[in-house]
């Protein structure tokens, strides 16, 4: 009886070994001999909850996710109580665009560290991909509530809120970010944004403006305003800010379609000036081949090309 005792236990310190073999190994860059001793030390002792942990950890600095979140998952399988398996589970299902997966392991590492920032801010996010709006409002906002001081949870609910349509919070919820990390031109842009879908245009051009002031490279704050001033039925400013943006990114086919309007809008108003109606249909074109799948901007293109 003693020496079938006995087997167990040498074979979980030669685990364990195997296991300080790898920390070693991994400390000093020699990853791949590192996931060797582990995979070793797994098969003596499958019940290894840390040698699945630092396998995960390993392979997640090789970038190799799909291997580190299964290690995870089975580290989690054994310790329900770690929350550090959970959480860099749900990190990497999230970088692989698993966000069911990943959802599952973040809300579990909220559970087990109610107060953590990142977990909070991880389950909002991955709700919010799923088009979970409901979920993802609820743990973004104790995210918030957990750091005040933190503009992330403001940001993420900002994109909450767009996808809800509510244009109007989605302000409130970025002009708290400002008020957190000050006039950035990566807040300011989204919010000008915001502010269009509101139909409050001299806001969102106030806003643009200042936002070119501090970047005078953000394609994206002249394609807002040229956009702007399309709907403000002001199209020559709109050329000029859409011609902008495409110089500064020449792959907006964004600001292309919008240049394209602009000029046809132009070309109506000018009694159907040929040239005008040309030059509009040659950037819908130049659009169309950054960005083939844009049915809505095809039918217009054969409408006008007749």
């Amino acid at each position: 009886f003693a020496t079938g005792c006995a087997q167990p236990q040498r074979r979980s310190g030669r685990a364990v070994s195997l296991y300080v073999d790898a920390m070693i190994l991994n400390e000093h860059d020699e990853k791949d001999q590192a996931i060797s001793k582990l995979i070793e030390a797994i098969e003596l002792d499958p019940q290894f909850a840390m040698a699945y942990s630092l396998k995960g950890d390993i392979h997640q600095e090789k970038a190799e996710y799909e291997d580190s979140a299964d290690s995870y998952e089975a580290a989690t399988l054994l310790d329900p109580w770690s929350f550090r398996d959970f959480f860099n589970l749900g990190k990497v299902a999230r970088i692989m665009e698993q966000f069911l997966r990943a959802v599952k392991a973040y809300v579990r590492a909220c559970e087990l560290e109610p107060e953590h920032l990142g977990a909070h801010l991880g389950a909002g996010n991955c709700y919010y991909k799923l088009e979970d709006y409901d979920s993802a409002f609820e743990y973004t906002q104790i995210a918030g509530q957990i750091d005040p001081n933190n503009s992330e949870p403001q940001l993420l609910l900002a994109d909450i809120f767009e996808a809800q349509k509510d244009h109007e919070q989605a302000i409130a919820a970025y002009r708290r970010a400002l008020e957190i990390e000050g006039n950035k031109p990566q807040i300011m842009v989204p919010l000008a944004r915001s502010y269009l879908r509101a139909k409050r245009y001299d806001a969102a051009k106030e806003l643009l403006t200042t936002a070119i002031e501090a970047d005078p490279n953000n394609h994206l704050a002249y394609q807002y305003l040229g956009y702007a001033h399309v709907i403000l039925r002001d199209f020559d400013t709109a050329i000029v800010n859409y011609k902008k943006a495409i110089q500064i990114n020449a792959g907006d086919w964004a600001a292309q379609k919008g240049l394209g309007v602009a000029y046809m809008f132009k070309a109506i108003r000018d009694n159907n000036d040929k040239v005008l109606k040309e030059e509009a249909i040659r950037h819908w074109k130049k659009s169309l081949q950054v960005n083939p799948d844009q049915p809505k901007l095809r039918r217009l293109l054969e409408k006008y090309s007749k």
